[in-house]
């Protein structure tokens, strides 16, 4: 495009740019000085900046993807997307979603910084990137714990670690990546991730662990499959206490059932009845909003527990 060509054709620019997103160096190549460029995104003007040296060829709400694309172009072409954006591009949902962060890895010679949405962490450990609908995503295990360790909120951290395993991620990669990289902000992953290693399976049994330990009974056998005299499946407990014959289920709507599964936990109980067990059915909100109560409920269900066994 020669000089001056772009003021009569603007559709030319867009088509040089990546859905509207342009650096002002391209720009420039393209025949728009620079003090153009910034002149037309002043306020009332069709364009916008995005980043430093980054600008949006209109003037409406930019969308995420051409968010995503303008960090790209400002970080560079080495530049990794990884943290909760990748997390939510490879699947996952358990993440706050609210302000807009997008995390990029970059390799440690590289003298760009974080600015505005885009945090930018320099590394001698850039993973090789997974493209997805053009965009480089790190591995889901350095995207979950990347985002982890600035998630800061025990809930939160807990409920993605919990879908992440839920979802394959071996707990052995993520005890690796742990230890591999910067031990600044893990010590809320590594304290979840022990938590899912010894039985947990959901955000919730992460919780129900910590009430667990506050309610001073002996330890329960997690995720513990249950059967009868004949051998019959009865139900795999989520926590169950084998000299009490109690069996603790904490039913989470995300983690153990949808409501077209209302019957089979029905029947589960009335299997739980049949072969002579307790059972304690704990909302997991409830963890978290009542755990000194909901361990005073477990106490005394034990209590119960133990009694009946003794009288029978």
């Amino acid at each position: 495009m020669k000089t001056g060509d772009w003021a009569r054709d603007p559709e030319g620019l867009y088509r040089h740019s990546r859905g509207g997103v342009i650096t002002v160096a391209r720009l420039g190549e393209l025949g728009v000085p620079s003090m153009t460029c910034y002149r037309r995104c002043r306020p009332g003007k069709p364009w916008q900046r995005l980043l430093p040296g980054v600008v949006l060829l209109n003037s409406g709400t930019p969308t995420r993807r051409q968010l995503i694309d303008a960090a790209l172009l400002y970080a560079g072409p080495d530049a990794v997307v990884t943290g909760a954006v990748s997390c939510r591009r490879q699947g996952l949902r358990g993440m706050p979603d609210n302000p807009f962060l997008l995390h990029l890895l970059v390799p440690l010679e590289h003298k760009v910084g974080s600015s505005g949405y885009v945090i930018v962490e320099r590394t001698t450990r850039l993973p090789q990137a997974t493209v997805v609908d053009g965009v480089p995503l790190a591995p889901l295990v350095r995207s979950v714990l990347d985002c982890c360790r600035r998630l800061g909120s025990r809930q939160d951290v807990s409920a993605l670690l919990a879908e992440a395993v839920q979802r394959g991620v071996p707990v052995p990669e993520l005890f690796a990546e742990l230890d591999a990289g910067s031990s600044r902000g893990t010590a809320i992953p590594r304290e979840a991730l022990h938590r899912i290693a010894d039985g947990a399976r959901s955000a919730a049994e992460v919780d129900a662990m910590k009430v667990w330990r506050m309610s001073g009974l002996p330890e329960p056998l997690w995720n513990h499959e249950l059967r009868d005299e004949n051998g019959e499946y009865i139900a795999t407990a989520d926590g169950y206490f084998v000299s009490a014959g109690l069996a603790w289920e904490v039913d989470s709507y995300d983690f153990h059932f949808g409501k077209q599964q209302y019957a089979a936990t029905v029947a589960r109980n009335a299997r739980y009845a049949a072969a002579g067990i307790v059972v304690l059915q704990t909302l997991p909100s409830r963890l978290r909003t009542e755990p000194k109560r909901v361990a005073e409920e477990l106490v005394a269900a034990h209590r119960a527990a133990i009694a009946r066994n003794r009288a029978a």
